[in-house]
């Protein structure tokens, strides 16, 4: 059992918790992520260790209720409990020093690169960081991102917040000003990494991206995650999830990623119709 300690609601449908786990705080690095179990009925889900505690022992969770099962976990209140936590699961994060690297966060992304980026700083890296949403409402971690990062740069689409725009553009202007940068770390949709890594390949800039969205399973015995990277098939959640990104066969990638979209539909609409119908009850907790 995991019992939430915390809970915040960043934005709409993106939830924080505070996760009791004590074992996996202990031993949790960036990039890594757990393989959450709601109830005993449930299906097991991939999440990205956002930020732990070791003192505290505790992990947190940023999520965005888009499906059965996170809707299910956007659910649960400070006090409830998870039947299953699992992890650090993946491999950690490479963290150089004495680079100029580029963080690129999208949407609960954001969450997911603000560990790495403050491992990276703690390791006497340059960090610039780009996060970007599709409205400031939506945005979520700018002070965390804004603590651990020599620059900021937040870019909204509508541009309601920060630049107007998307974070390719930002970054293109500092590979063109010809800044030095050795490597770019970019997590978040799946379309924004691919368009992340076609912005750096012509300037030869190291770019690795974290293959999160393709995870189901997380133990690579279901190879739902099954990725080409360099012409090689990868399994996202033992092999990665950070790969070249440059090698990364993104628009597979993204077909893939629409295999299961009819029965995750289907689990939606029945659990919402179970719960009432409304999508609002889901945040009455």
């Amino acid at each position: 059992m995991a019992v939430i300690l915390e809970k915040v609601e960043l934005a709409e449908n993106i939830k924080e918790i505070v996760v009791d786990a004590p074992i996996i705080a202990k031993k949790a690095e960036p990039g890594q992520f757990v393989i959450v179990v709601v109830d005993e009925r449930g299906e097991r889900i991939p999440l990205t260790i956002a930020d732990y505690d070791r003192k505290a022992g505790t992990i947190t969770i940023v999520f965005l209720e888009i499906g059965k099962t996170t809707m299910k976990l956007g659910r649960l209140g400070v006090g409830d409990e998870m039947a299953h936590i699992a992890g650090p699961l993946g491999n950690p994060s490479e963290i150089p020093e004495n680079e100029t690297i580029v963080f690129v966060g999208g949407g609960v992304g954001i969450a997911a690169v603000y560990p790495i980026a403050r491992k990276a700083k703690q390791a006497g890296n340059e960090v610039i960081s780009i996060i970007g949403a599709r409205s400031k409402n939506l945005l979520i971690w700018e002070d965390r991102m804004r603590a651990v990062s020599d620059e900021l740069i937040v870019t909204t689409d509508d541009g309601s917040y920060g630049r107007k725009g998307v974070v390719t553009e930002p970054l293109k202007e500092i590979l063109e000003n010809g800044r030095k940068v050795d490597r770019v770390v970019t997590v978040g949709p799946a379309i924004m990494m691919k368009f992340v890594a076609l912005t750096t390949k012509p300037y030869g800039v190291k770019t690795i991206a974290s293959l999160n969205p393709i995870m189901v399973d997380g133990s690579g015995m279901c190879g739902a995650c099954r990725v080409e990277v360099g012409g090689e098939t990868k399994f996202a959640c033992v092999d990665g999830p950070e790969f070249d990104a440059h090698q990364v066969d993104f628009d597979l990638l993204i077909k893939r990623l629409g295999t299961y979209r009819e029965e995750e539909e289907l689990a939606k609409r029945l659990f919402l119709e179970e719960i009432g119908g409304c999508g609002e009850c889901r945040s009455h907790s």
